[in-house]
């Protein structure tokens, strides 16, 4: 399988968003959104309106990575928005193989997503019941990072993990991602790629993400 591209929307141009939609919507596998609370990670993204705005207009499956503590008040509500699959940080979750199973109760895929100093490890007994695994190669919380070197790495271990364990389940990569790093990145084992800045900072981010898919 061609590895995927999933453009976080966090970078597209908010002034002009329906132009970044639809080049998602022609060029793009995923839209990535990543919904954060000032209190998980130190920003704050978008709310509901844009939420609503994007999954309107999207004819790509739509996946929603929430950084934020309590994320389960909010599953319906993203149901009801049209999201598909909703990644919840191990990191927030005192109950977590409750949080995914209530995530896959709606109908949605759920995924894990792990900061970059938590081992994929500690996902033994909850990567039976994940459908992807989001592993951060930046620190959460602000786009425009430089990729941590050491999570090439680390995906190549959580890639040899999941095929012991769950060989169904995907690994989607987020941060620093770019042409410079895309190939090591899928070499080790990722799935699906986001990518912020280095679709919608190009001069051409319809290229930008042909390019990724086939690098």
């Amino acid at each position: 399988m061609s590895i995927l591209v999933a453009p976080s929307m966090l970078s597209a141009d908010f002034g002009n968003l329906d132009k970044d939609i639809d080049i998602v919507n022609n060029c793009g596998d995923i839209f990535h959104l990543d919904i954060m609370d000032g209190v998980f990670v130190p920003n704050i993204s978008y709310g509901t309106p844009v939420i609503k705005a994007i999954t309107r207009r999207a004819k790509r499956p739509v996946e929603a990575h929430l950084m934020i503590v309590e994320p389960q008040k909010f599953f319906k509500d993203y149901q009801s928005y049209g999201v598909g699959s909703i990644s919840v940080h191990y990191e927030t979750c005192l109950h977590l193989n409750r949080t995914v199973q209530q995530i896959r109760e709606l109908g949605m895929k759920a995924g894990v997503a792990i900061n970059p100093g938590t081992s994929v490890y500690l996902l033994e007994d909850i990567i039976l019941e994940a459908d992807y695994v989001l592993l951060m190669s930046v620190n959460p919380g602000f786009g425009g990072q430089r990729y941590i070197p050491e999570s090439t790495e680390k995906i190549a271990r959580l890639k040899k993990f999941i095929q012991q364990r769950n060989p169904k389940c995907f690994i989607e990569v987020d941060g620093g991602v770019n042409l410079q790093n895309a190939k090591e990145i899928k070499d080790a084992g990722a799935d699906i790629l986001v990518a912020g800045n280095a679709v919608f900072g190009s001069s051409n981010p319809s290229m930008a993400i042909q390019e990724l898919r086939e690098i």
